[in-house]
């Protein structure tokens, strides 16, 4: 009997304890054939970085086809880019435009009540040092008071002597007022000088004209020393104004000082009290002018102020942006299509690509992503393009027309993302039709 060898037993089962070569070495034989075969790789082999990577090399090989599809994108992000630039810009001319006249002018007015004839009648009155008051406020560039005198059958004639046969011929409107009233007015100098503070606080019967008084008085220099007569009184003119862009009235108009006025024709008050200001102090100064005139009666006083931006100004800002924004959408939308179109075609072109590709173990998942990656791509470098060019065409057309160029920075950011939506969109449902190609089908095309 065999040493190593145990016969069965009752159960009929033989167990051994030989020592078999072949046996003992089949484990490890078993190992090393494992490692010798090529491990089955995962289904999920492609990466996001693979996919980035397939789809921008994709890209790249087709630069006139790119150069076709992007510039859709480009013309969209680059319109409203520009739109919201120059709606910014033209803004800022609108609002600078409005600041030079009368957004920049406060008017207080003797507050007033009706009788009973229907009239109107001032219940107070503005003291006489009331634009020294106001020159003290923060936010007054300049100030002045003013007011129309009553001629009653008085006239205004350039010659000494009254010819009875001449035509009757109205007067122009005689007006007193302190000598900042041609700075409050932003009236310029035509010829001679306009008259000072001294000539005022003497009550020197001296005047200026305004360019079609003088025009109507045949007055045309100063330097003969003319004069007028305002109901038989002589007054030297010393200078003729132009240009008052926040009182045109004035241009017809011969103006005295007013303590000239006050001795001469008896001018009893002034009708109103007019404010130059700095750009957006309308109502703060509106609030404190009438509480610097009468601080026991503020009431007493009616004032017109502007308010700290100009309302039209913002209409027509909002009118240049609707305009501008329907015009860039209608843009952008055609750049979509273009993108989607054109990623329809690359689908249709590349479908034995797509086939060989699910057939090595990519997903319809990963297929698709491919292609909205492409989209996303080709949008975002489209919409960069695109806000680079709305910037510098801003910026150029605002250096031609001496403007000064407003493009919020974040307005080209979003610009450039917009065009990876689009893309991202656009890329949607030729990504989609990809994705739901079968490998057989596709390699058999």
């Amino acid at each position: 009997m065999h040493p190593h060898r145990r016969w069965p037993a009752a159960g009929g089962r033989v167990s051994t304890d030989i020592d078999d070569p072949v046996t003992d070495a089949a484990p490890d034989l078993a190992d090393a054939a494992s490692a010798l075969v090529p491990k089955v790789p995962h289904a999920d082999r492609f990466t996001f970085a693979d996919l980035l990577i397939e789809a921008t090399a994709d890209i790249g090989t087709r630069p006139a086809r790119l150069v076709m599809t992007v510039m859709g994108t480009v013309l969209g992000i680059g319109a409203l880019v520009a739109t919201f630039g120059f709606a910014q810009t033209a803004a800022g001319q609108i609002a600078r435009q409005f600041d030079a006249v009368a957004a920049t002018q406060v008017v207080i007015e003797p507050a007033s009540a009706q009788t009973a004839g229907g009239s109107s009648v001032a219940t107070s009155r503005l003291p006489w040092d009331a634009a020294e008051r106001a020159m003290r406020l923060v936010g007054v560039e300049s100030a002045a008071m003013a007011g129309e005198v009553d001629l009653g059958d008085g006239t205004i004639t350039a010659v000494p002597v009254n010819d009875p046969s001449a035509a009757a011929v109205a007067p122009p409107p005689l007006i007193a007022a302190t000598a900042g009233i041609f700075e409050v007015a932003g009236a310029d100098v035509a010829t001679g000088r306009m008259f000072d503070s001294g000539h005022d606080a003497r009550g020197d019967r001296v005047a200026v004209l305004g360019e079609r008084a003088a025009e109507r008085l045949g007055i045309n220099r100063v330097d003969s020393q003319p004069s007028i007569f305002i109901s038989g009184l002589a007054y030297a003119v010393i200078g003729i104004f132009e240009d008052p862009e926040l009182r045109v009235d004035l241009l017809d108009a011969v103006v005295i000082p007013i303590s000239t006025a006050r001795a001469d024709v008896a001018l009893a008050a002034a009708d109103e009290l007019v404010i130059r200001i700095v750009p957006g102090a309308g109502p703060q100064v509106a609030e404190q002018a009438a509480i610097a005139l009468d601080p026991g009666a503020p009431d007493a006083f009616d004032v017109s102020a502007p308010s700290g931006r100009s309302d039209l100004g913002q209409s027509v800002q909002a009118d240049v942006n609707v305009v501008f924004l329907i015009l860039g959408a209608i843009v952008l939308l055609a750049g979509g299509l273009g993108i989607a179109n054109v990623t329809m075609l690359t689908v249709m072109e590349r479908t034995p690509e797509i086939g060989l590709r699910r057939a090595l173990g990519a997903t319809g998942r990963q297929i698709s992503g491919q292609f909205v990656i492409e989209s996303v791509v080709i949008g975002l470098l489209g919409g960069l393009i695109g806000a680079s060019i709305g910037v510098m065409a801003v910026v150029a057309v605002s250096l031609m027309q001496q403007w000064t160029p407003i493009v919020d920075p974040l307005v080209a950011i979003a610009g450039a993302v917009l065009g990876a939506v689009v893309g991202l969109v656009a890329g949607g449902i030729p990504a989609r039709r990809a994705a739901k190609i079968e490998p057989v089908s596709a390699l058999r095309s």
